[in-house]
């Protein structure tokens, strides 16, 4: 952590918890969040347009490393019960919101029931029927056994969220939503400090088969430099697994970094790779 970042002070940043996902919400909380390197993943849509997947918005998820990092530099705010007015306001919201999915439901259910019929009678128009009559009683049949069987699912309920409001924002996760520490999670954590703490800002790596990436400054004005992949001291890793992770890194122009905490005393390992072609 830099020496200004270190001067200022931390402000608390509120946490929501979604299963195990841990979630921030407010733009206040994201602005805390990263005065302290902790960049996280956007992945709410953005209310003018819902239906894309570039430019997202609202709420930011965290690494189980950053939750825990936040929590270490005392920037995570206090646990704060919830109050009963505040919990029947919320249960209210709930049932209108299930009630809207419900209306919701039963409008698109007509409207696909409507463009069915459509399809049929486009279809037996086209066709050649025996005579007008027999034609008539013949659509007349077909529609009345489509409504009888007709089923819209729920699974195509067409649903638009909107990420603007705040549900539980002043809520932090408690005690029974904490993630538990693992031996890997505390070596993947234990790399994340350390980095963190040389002023390197981290991003999950998960599209590039490592832990993390990390950027030599703010990941909105610079690219990462490095791969970095977690691993015990005494932890064995298959040599066509390296050469396949050091040639993917060299694909996209980063260096391949195995970090390996020290079993006895502070600091962590840290061995680069690099492809340099077959022999």
């Amino acid at each position: 952590m830099s020496s200004k970042e270190a001067e200022s002070p931390i402000r608390p940043v509120h946490v929501s918890q979604c299963d195990s996902a841990s979630l921030v919400w407010r733009t206040e909380d994201v602005a805390a969040a990263r005065s302290v390197g902790v960049v996280g993943a956007l992945l709410g849509s953005l209310p003018r347009t819902p239906r894309q997947n570039v430019r997202l918005g609202r709420p930011l998820l965290l690494l189980p490393e950053e939750e825990r990092y936040l929590r270490q530099c005392g920037a995570l705010a206090a646990e704060t019960a919830v109050s009963q007015p505040d919990v029947v306001e919320r249960v209210s919201q709930v049932a209108l919101y299930e009630e809207s999915l419900q209306q919701s439901y039963q409008e698109q259910g007509v409207l696909a029931l409507r463009d069915r019929k459509a399809a049929v009678l486009r279809a037996l128009g086209s066709s050649r029927p025996g005579s007008e009559v027999d034609g008539e009683e013949d659509t007349r049949h077909r529609l009345e056994a489509l409504e009888r069987q007709f089923s819209f699912p729920r699974t195509a309920l067409a649903v638009q969220l909107n990420t603007a409001r705040v549900g539980l924002a002043q809520v932090s996760p408690g005690p029974a939503c904490r993630a538990v520490h693992t031996p890997a999670a505390d070596t993947r954590y234990r790399v994340f400090a350390d980095l963190r703490g040389r002023g390197f800002y981290l991003t999950s790596a998960g599209k590039f088969g490592g832990d993390f990436l990390v950027y030599p400054g703010d990941p909105l004005r610079y690219h990462a430099h490095f791969i970095c992949i977690c691993l015990d001291v005494d932890e064995r890793v298959p040599l066509m697994e390296l050469l396949a992770a050091a040639r993917l890194g060299s694909n996209v122009k980063k260096t391949l970094v195995l970090c390996s905490p020290n079993r006895h005393g502070e600091g962590v390992t840290y061995s680069s790779l690099q492809w340099s072609g077959m022999v």
